[in-house]
C-alpha cells in the first residue's frame, strides 16, 4: 500500500519511481531529509539551506538526464518551495514556484516499511499547465530516468550506511 497521498490535481504529466530499501526507516528518512549529504549519493548538488521544513524555499540544479560527472553543468535550477515535511509519516512535499497556468508541478516522497521489515522508498510529481506539454513532449523520458537515479542513488547510500 502506497504512502503517498493522493494528487491535489490531475496533471499532464505523472513521473514517478520506488525502490526497496534494506535499512530501516528510521535511517532512510535521515537521508532522505538530510540536504547537505545529497552530493554524496544524488545527481543533483547539495543546497544552499540544509534544512526542510514548511514554507522553505530551495533551488536546486537538476541534470537532465542524470549525470555524476562533476564537470557537468546542472541543465536546470528549478526554484521550489516546500509545501510538507511529516516526520511522524515518513513524507515530504514541494511544489514549483512558476505560474500555475505555465507549469503547476507538486512532488511528493514517502518512506513505509514493508511487510519484510524493508523500507518502500515512493516519489511522485504531478504537472499540469500548457508547459507540462513540452515536458512530457522533450523531457519525459529523461526525468524519469532522473526521478529512478534518486530512488537507486537513495537505496544505494541508505544500505551503505546500515553496514
Amino acid at each position: 500500500m502506497s504512502n503517498l497521498p493522493e494528487p491535489k490535481f490531475a496533471g499532464v504529466v505523472s513521473l514517478q519511481a520506488s525502490s526497496t530499501i534494506d535499512a530501516p526507516i528510521e535511517k532512510v528518512w535521515d537521508v532522505l531529509c538530510n540536504f547537505q549529504s545529497y552530493a554524496e549519493w544524488l545527481t543533483k548538488e547539495p543546497l544552499s539551506d540544509q534544512t526542510p521544513r514548511d514554507g522553505a524555499y530551495m533551488v536546486m540544479a537538476v541534470h537532465i538526464p542524470p549525470s555524476s560527472d562533476p564537470s557537468r553543468r546542472p541543465d536546470s535550477h528549478p526554484l521550489e518551495q516546500i509545501t510538507a515535511v511529516d516526520h511522524d509519516n515518513y513524507r515530504i512535499a514541494w511544489r514549483n514556484c512558476m505560474p500555475s497556468w505555465l507549469v503547476n508541478a507538486e512532488r511528493w516522497q514517502a518512506l513505509s516499511v514493508t511487510e519484510d521489515g524493508k523500507t518502500l522508498y515512493e516519489t511522485r510529481e504531478v504537472m499540469g499547465g500548457i508547459g507540462a506539454y513540452f515536458i512530457r513532449w522533450f523531457l519525459y523520458k529523461n526525468l524519469q530516468l532522473g526521478f529512478q537515479a534518486v530512488a537507486d542513488g537513495l537505496k544505494k547510500r541508505a544500505e551503505q550506511l546500515q553496514r
